[in-house]
């Protein structure tokens, strides 16, 4: 039993340092963000949120991760499922920036693990009743949302993932915005909903 407990801590602490270290991403089409420290703004810019990646496995860390206080970038270890519904809230900057030298504005719920290589190697399902986005430039990436999810925020995106419900729209800005790739789907209704 002691030996199932070590194995078990220590694969834990080599998939956190993983996800940590590769940024939980491996989508070649976009910049590759990875996790930074908290950068310093300088005496004249208002600060906004810049955050490290948030390694989640439970409810109640997801929550947290996801909140306006959370972090841009949440990695899930497992599948989570929710009685209640979700949101995602609040601007968040990846530590990167632009071809201008604009921070880069971008929030994503990353369910899955990957490989020193970017390969993933695990997905998970991500269940509630509805989650909401209002983080602008917000993606789900390679895992499954199951229930119906809501998008209020620009240029949301599914990259290799799969919602398995419906998804409404609450303003045009979100519709036109949104983006999938060819390895998305979505099982239920995409469409306006005011």
């Amino acid at each position: 039993m002691k030996i199932k407990s070590l194995i078990l801590s220590i694969t834990s602490a080599l998939i956190l340092t993983l996800a940590v270290t590769t940024g939980c991403t491996s989508n070649n089409t976009s910049p590759t963000p990875t996790p930074s420290p908290t950068a310093t703004p300088s005496p004249t810019e208002t600060p906004d949120t810049t955050t490290t990646a948030s390694i989640v496995d439970t409810n109640e860390a997801f929550e947290k991760a996801i909140s306006s206080s959370g972090t841009w970038i949440i990695c899930t270890l497992k599948d989570l499922t929710f009685e209640k519904e979700l949101v995602l809230d609040g601007e968040f900057k990846n530590g990167k920036k632009d071809a201008a030298g604009k921070d880069v504005i971008q929030r994503k719920i990353a369910l899955y693990t990957q490989d020193d290589a970017h390969n993933v190697t695990a997905r998970f399902n991500l269940t509630a009743p509805k989650l909401t986005i209002n983080s602008p430039e917000a993606r789900i990436q390679s895992g499954t949302f199951k229930g119906d999810l809501y998008v209020s925020a620009k240029n949301f995106q599914l990259v290799d993932a799969k919602v398995d419900g419906n998804v409404y729209f609450t303003t045009e800005e979100a519709q036109s915005t949104f983006k999938m790739d060819d390895k998305s789907s979505v099982t239920g209704k995409r469409e306006l909903k005011k």
